[in-house]
């Protein structure tokens, strides 16, 4: 359903388990970067009222998200601390070439974004069938779905913004880098990494 090329390697969730304390900060600093990516597609394209409807409602679900994670953070006296550089999302938005019409720049955008939340999805999908805590199995399999949406949800809107078959050949080579970016992230304590 995700249409990703490359599966996450199985082992990552061994390294995920053994670092949750990080999976669960890297995740907070994850949702909140999810509700600015949300709130800067709605200063950037004011003028498309359905996707500014759109996201407002995400800006609301992300923080909700973020105000869950925490509540898990401060329940087991993890301190939030700093942000870190994600390295994924970092060598990921090098894809597109920079500039181009706005409509151009708001698709790539929203592929980023589909893509973002289809690989968080997967990570989730992971943590919820193979983590030995059963708190954290429901945790994550109820945010599963969530993710799974908001993937839909951008990817929608890009193709409703660019003609379908250019859309859909960006999305898939997107898909193509992400796969060869894969092949050397699964090693750390990190939702993406």
């Amino acid at each position: 359903m995700l249409g990703l090329k490359l599966p996450t390697d199985p082992r990552w969730v061994n390294i995920a388990e053994k670092n949750i304390d990080q999976i669960l900060i890297d995740h907070a600093h994850c949702e909140l970067k999810a509700a600015a990516t949300a709130n800067s597609l709605i200063m950037s394209f004011p003028e498309y009222p359905d996707l500014v409807d759109e996201m407002i409602s995400l800006v609301k679900e992300e923080m909700s998200h973020f105000k869950m994670v925490h509540d898990k953070l401060q329940a087991r006296n993890i301190i939030l601390g700093r942000d870190r550089k994600d390295l994924y999302v970092h060598d990921l938005i090098k894809f597109f070439p920079k500039g181009g019409s706005r409509t151009t720049q708001l698709v790539h955008r929203l592929l980023y974004a589909a893509l973002i939340e289809a690989r968080s999805c997967e990570r989730f999908r992971l943590l919820s069938e193979n983590i030995e805590d059963k708190e954290l199995s429901k945790f994550y399999r109820d945010l599963m779905a969530s993710e799974a949406n908001h993937y839909v949800l951008f990817l929608n809107f890009a193709r409703s913004f660019g003609e379908r078959i250019e859309v859909d050949k960006k999305w898939n080579d997107l898909l193509e880098f992400e796969a060869e970016l894969m092949q050397n992230l699964g090693t750390k304590g990190t939702v993406h990494g």
